[in-house]
């Protein structure tokens, strides 16, 4: 549960402000966007691989 306590002489919009960043670090929409389907540990570990190889690649370009 997140808990944001609004100060004294503080706008409802900055404590709305600092409750959505906290609630972004928790992660709760990624996990849920993430379990909404079952993919497989195969298909993981490819993307994984192919991501890990695009930014290897954008790497040895930019110090070259």
């Amino acid at each position: 549960m997140i808990i944001v306590n609004v100060k004294e002489n503080e706008s409802i919009e900055k404590a709305l402000k600092r409750f959505k960043k906290k609630f972004d670090k928790t992660g709760a929409v990624r996990e849920l966007r993430a379990r909404q389907h079952f993919v497989k540990p195969s298909v993981k570990n490819r993307d994984q691989r192919i991501k890990a190889a695009y930014k290897q690649r954008l790497q040895t370009e930019a110090n070259q």
